[in-house]
C-alpha cells in the first residue's frame, strides 16, 4: 500500500507543497528559508478550502485576518489565513511564512476577498518557530504588521493543554474555494469537534501525528474540515485561539480529520514574540 502524504493546507496552486513526515527537512527561522518536499496535488485542482461549513462574516469574528501573497495563483491573492491576537501581531503557520515579508499583506474586515474594504496592512518582519522542520510539528509562526490594526478585537491564545479534549465543539475559519460547498474566496466557518490524539496517531501511523503539540480534530465520516488555503487560520475554542490549521491528508475525507497546531503547547514562545 501507498503511504499516504501529509497536505498542508496553503493555497500554493502548482507550488503546493506536502511532507511525507513533518520534520523531514530542515528549515530556519527566517522568512526567506526555502522549504524542500515531495509535491503533491488533490484531484480537482490544489487550492481548497473550508469544506462543508457556513458563510461567515468578519463583523463577528473580526480577529480572523486574511493573508494575501503577491505570489498566490488567485486573481485575489489568497494565500492562508491568520489570527489577529495584538493590534500588531498576527499568529499563522510557519509553512505559510515561508516567503519574503514584502509580498505580505494581511487584510482585516473583508468578508469576500474579490471585494475591496476593511484594513489593510504589509508585513514588517516574520518569526518562525526555529524548531519547525527540524523536529515534528512546531507549525506556527508570529508576523509583524507594519500598520497596526488599531480598534480591532484580538483573540487570546489558549494556554491550557487540557483544553484538548475529545468531544470539544472548536471552530475553523477560512476564506475561498469549499468543494462545491460554498461560494468562493468568501469567508467561512465550520465545527469541528476535537476527536483526541488517539485516533488521530491512529488514522495518521505513518505521518507522524505528534499528540504533544498536535490537535486531531474533524468528523470520523468525513463531510466538514478545513482545507489548502485554510492553513494559519484559527481553531477557535472557548473564546480562545486553540490551534493553527496545519496540515491533513485530503478534505473532508471520512477517517482523515484535519491537524492543528497546539497553540497552548507553543503559547510561551509566541507570547515572547507578541510581547
Amino acid at each position: 500500500m501507498t503511504a499516504k502524504k501529509q497536505v498542508i493546507r496553503a493555497a500554493l496552486a502548482a507550488g503546493v507543497l506536502t511532507m511525507a513526515s513533518i520534520g523531514a527537512v530542515a528549515v530556519s527561522g527566517s522568512a526567506s528559508a526555502a522549504q524542500h518536499s515531495q509535491q503533491s496535488q488533490r484531484p480537482g485542482g490544489p487550492v481548497n478550502r473550508i469544506v462543508g461549513g457556513t458563510v461567515a462574516h468578519t463583523a463577528d469574528a473580526p480577529w480572523a485576518v486574511a493573508l494575501n501573497n503577491s505570489g498566490s495563483p488567485s486573481p485575489s491573492g489568497q494565500w492562508c489565513g491568520s489570527t489577529l491576537v495584538k493590534a500588531n501581531k498576527i499568529v499563522t503557520a510557519a509553512h505559510c511564512a515561508q516567503e519574503a515579508a514584502s509580498t505580505y499583506t494581511a487584510i482585516q474586515g473583508r468578508d469576500v476577498l474579490t471585494q475591496t474594504g476593511g484594513k489593510v496592512s504589509k508585513i514588517s518582519s516574520i518569526w518562525v518557530d526555529p524548531e519547525y522542520g527540524k523536529s515534528p510539528a512546531h507549525d506556527v509562526a508570529v508576523m509583524t504588521l507594519a500598520t497596526p490594526f488599531e480598534g480591532v478585537a484580538t483573540l487570546a491564545l489558549e494556554t491550557d493543554k487540557a483544553a484538548d479534549k475529545a468531544g470539544a465543539a472548536s471552530v475553523v475559519y477560512g476564506w475561498g474555494s469549499t468543494e462545491g460547498t460554498g461560494p468562493e474566496d468568501t469567508f467561512q466557518k465550520v465545527t469541528v469537534p476535537v476527536l483526541g490524539d488517539a485516533y488521530c496517531q491512529k488514522a495518521y501511523a505513518s505521518e507522524g501525528y505528534t499528540a504533544d503539540g498536535e490537535i486531531c480534530a474533524g468528523y470520523e465520516q468525513g463531510g466538514k474540515d478545513s482545507c489548502q488555503g485554510d492553513s494559519g487560520g484559527p481553531l477557535v475554542l472557548n473564546g480562545r485561539l486553540f490551534g493553527v490549521v496545519s496540515w491533513g491528508v485530503g478534505c473532508a475525507d471520512a477517517g482523515n480529520p484535519g491537524v492543528y497546531a497546539q497553540v497552548a503547547t507553543y503559547a510561551a514562545e509566541l507570547q515572547q514574540q507578541i510581547g
